[in-house]
């Protein structure tokens, strides 16, 4: 036995490890938006959620991500407890595919030369060398995902190389020969063994394409094997549950829970059955002989694939029991409790996911935001008490998601690992900020429609046709902003900067005339203080959206804009368009404000 056999072995470990967990996040990145989307058009149809757990699983080669997600998405009441059933079996027998990929290692390509193309050893240095490029040239869209992909699915076959190197040369010793016979003879044990290797890697798929490694030395059998591999599901499960229920619902932790109790009746019906057939049939020389990777593959996608078929009709069981351990929460109703609810912890693993979640409530954020400075300038004309208190309601509302969503945001920041994902980050920190400021001026325009009317003062007539100017104006900043953010429109947050100067340009003019009305005494002195600093909370509703404007702008350009840097550049004069677009509006809205006063400005 050589050390340098053993460091072989542990550096081919680490590589594969790595580049399973490289290849896992680059698939899961590229395809969550995918994922999130088709999760939720699961209908109460068992088979079909089956089917897509097995697909989704398949396809970013995690059960405990598909699951993960899935309990975040039944927390966020997007799918109902009894909807998950069939995607978690389908997530436990979708992760064997992993397995029949590494079974690779058996190819034989002698007599056939485009079979060396599908030998790992081949396939590795291969993948690497694409990855690799496209990670480095960054040609193509979504390089970092797609050179993620590849380069960790060729370290993950180049460790597997060098643990096979490792493996084969230290099964001239004898140790793994000893270890393994000494866990057919217990299978408790390579239970045991099992369940800790996976729940330490937290990944089923590795530890058994560890198994697979180490079965060059010719070490392991059936007997060997089947209790490590039914002690895998149980540590693969254990871990799920815990991340499921950090911080979830109460069906976000029966969901965790009801995939430890498949898992157990899984191990529960292979060890009854192995045993009750090992004693009438034997198994023959299937018992004792040599398993290789392929073979392992095959036990472990049996193992999965049968036992869900005989736990498919008991579904509704593992629901039951699943309600009895974890109760029901006494909760206080909120009415946006839902948006709170999806920004949740489990969705880290997979920003797309959680930027989602964030997305929505920012979306209600705004529309609030948008709907209660729209009342707050009608209630300038007619003051309506319940309009009052409906926009103190929604400033509340507002707040609290400001508050989850800013929360929740810092909490996935340390998760982000990519350039488009920080950017994100960026818009949407700024988007809390803006957002929350936008309904505390909506509070600021009702409390002057409020004290207004407490004090038996209103605006003048004039004053109110010039304030329409402005308002109508207001209004098509917010229109244009919340387009912006919602259709992802670049060209409309674009617009929002030449309209927000225009609004700018209007504050100071708005002023001059109504200071000429108080010189004149045409208002009183009370609602003209009232009517300054109304203007002064317009104008920050303009410059709030301006600031979200901005940081799309950032966002889709990939480059980061300062606020002060893009309206210095604007301003300068060296963009055609913004001029032509500011000149446009500048003169339709002074228009109208001249045909107001009667005077031309």
């Amino acid at each position: 036995m050589d050390i340098f056999d053993v460091i072989t072995l542990f550096g081919g470990l680490a590589m594969f490890l790595f580049g399973m967990r490289l290849m896992g996040d680059s698939l899961k990145e590229a395809s969550s938006g995918t994922l999130k989307r088709a999760v939720e058009r699961v209908t109460n149809n068992p088979v079909t959620a089956f089917l897509l757990g097995l697909g989704i699983t398949a396809i970013i080669q995690s059960s405990t991500a598909t699951i993960v997600i899935t309990a975040g998405l039944v927390g966020a009441g997007v799918l109902s407890l009894h909807q998950s059933l069939g995607i978690i079996i389908g997530a436990n027998v979708g992760t064997t595919v992993t397995g029949q990929i590494i079974r690779l290692l058996d190819v034989d390509a002698s007599g056939t030369r485009w079979l060396e193309f599908l030998r790992p050893s081949t396939l590795a240095p291969l993948a690497l060398i694409l990855g690799v490029t496209i990670l480095m040239t960054k040609k193509i869209r979504n390089s970092d995902v797609i050179g993620g992909i590849m380069a960790g699915f060729g370290i993950l076959f180049s460790g597997l190389l060098n643990m096979t190197s490792a493996v084969d040369a230290l099964s001239q010793t004898g140790m793994f020969e000893t270890v393994f016979t000494n866990l057919s003879k217990n299978p408790f044990l390579g239970y045991l063994a099992g369940t800790a290797v996976s729940f330490t890697l937290q990944s089923s798929s590795a530890a058994v394409g560890i198994l697979q490694a180490l079965s060059v030395s010719d070490a392991l059998s059936f007997s060997s094997v089947y209790a490590v591999i039914l002690g895998i599901y149980l540590g693969d499960c254990v871990t799920t549950a815990i991340v499921c229920a950090i911080g979830s619902s109460a069906d976000s932790k029966r969901v965790g829970i009801i995939h430890i109790l498949f898992n157990l009746s899984e191990t529960v019906l292979i060890f009854v059955g192995v045993m009750i057939l090992h004693a009438v049939w034997g198994f023959g020389s299937f018992w004792s002989d040599p398993i290789h990777s392929g073979g392992i593959a095959n036990v472990n996608t049996f193992f999965k694939l049968s036992t869900a078929i005989t736990l498919f009709p008991f579904l509704g069981t593992l629901e039951q029991i699943s309600r009895k351990i974890v109760k029901d929460e006494k909760v206080t109703p909120w009415k946006y409790q839902a948006l709170a609810d999806a920004m949740n912890p489990a969705f880290f693993a997979t920003p797309a996911l959680a930027f989602r979640s964030c997305n929505d409530a920012l979306r209600t954020m705004l529309s609030l935001s948008i709907a209660s400075i729209n009342k707050a300038m009608e209630m300038l004309k007619t003051y309506d008490l319940e309009t009052y208190e409906a926009i103190l309601e929604d400033e509340k509302s507002i707040d609290q998601l400001a508050d989850c969503t800013g929360h929740y945001l810092v909490q996935l920041s340390p998760h982000l690992v990519t350039d488009s994902n920080a950017r994100i980050f960026d818009e949407y920190s700024t988007a809390v900020t803006e957002f929350e400021r936008l309904g505390d001026h909506a509070m600021n325009i009702a409390d002057y429609a409020k004290a207004l009317k407490d004090g038996g003062n209103e605006l003048s007539e004039d004053c109110k046709k010039e304030l329409e100017i402005l308002e109508e104006l207001i209004r098509k900043v917010l229109l244009l902003t919340k387009k912006a953010f919602e259709d992802k429109d670049l060209r409309a947050a674009q617009e929002v900067e030449p309209h927000e100067e225009v609004v700018d340009a209007l504050g100071p003019e708005l002023k001059e005339l109504h200071m000429e009305r108080l010189r004149a005494g045409k208002c009183s002195v009370y609602a003209g203080a009232i009517f300054l600093d109304l203007l002064i909370d317009l104008e920050r509703v303009s410059d709030c959206c301006s600031n979200v404007a901005i940081a799309m702008v950032s966002r889709v350009k990939g480059t980061t804009v300062h606020a002060h840097d893009y309206a210095e550049n604007l301003h300068s004069g060296a963009d055609s368009w913004y001029n032509a677009e500011y000149q446009r509006v500048y003169d339709d809205y002074f228009e109208k404000l001249s045909q107001v006063t009667g005077v031309k400005l």
